[in-house]
């Protein structure tokens, strides 16, 4: 049996608190407990610990961070969670170190990953419209995909030597939302990818 591990990043803000994020963890647990996966999950919101956290994170076959997109990265308590569990992982749980030797100290480096064969996925809450990514006539992302604004993530998890799935995102959730139509992406996006 495989194992998903989904990491929900939202943090609550009263005009923001939560629902969609977690109705996506809620379908997404149901649908890959269908597909034959163990899933667990945890909230940056709430109380975590390092050491199990770390545990997790070995123990998954596939993690999905579920964020909302705050600007432009995760919110702050996501932020946190990475800065103690990632740089706790640097030891050997997640990676070792940066890669690097002593006798090559210029070569590898972020090649010391300890998370061979295991896979992420992002999955993303936008208030940005579809239509701002991808078009060089746009003038907040220049032409710029999702995952161009996700770099930085997906280098997190490259870090690790994770394998990237194609990224999930809903747009436009605040001002011209089509939940229905995220959710039935959401299914199709699951059945494609796991």
């Amino acid at each position: 049996m495989p194992n998903a591990y989904i990491i929900n990043a939202h943090h609550y803000y009263e005009f923001a608190p939560g629902g969609l994020n977690g109705e996506i963890v809620r379908r997404m647990t149901e649908q890959l407990t269908a597909k034959g996966y163990e899933v667990k999950a945890t909230s940056t919101d709430e109380a975590w610990d390092v050491e199990e956290e770390l545990k997790q994170h070995q123990w998954a076959d596939v993690i999905i961070v579920q964020s909302p997109v705050n600007w432009m990265g995760v919110p702050w308590p996501m932020k946190k969670f990475m800065d103690e569990v990632y740089t706790a992982g640097m030891a050997g749980a997640l990676c070792l170190y940066d890669g690097r030797s002593s006798k090559a100290p210029k070569e590898g480096y972020g090649s010391g990953g300890a998370l061979v064969g295991k896979k992420y996925m992002l999955s993303l809450t936008f208030n940005a419209p579809r239509e701002a990514f991808d078009d060089p006539s746009q003038y907040l992302f220049q032409g710029k995909s999702v995952d161009d604004l996700w770099l930085p993530m997906h280098m997190n998890f490259r870090f690790f030597a994770m394998e990237a799935l194609p990224t999930f995102a809903c747009y436009d959730v605040m001002k011209n939302p089509e939940i229905e139509a995220d959710f039935e992406r959401l299914t199709a996006h699951l059945g494609e990818n796991f």
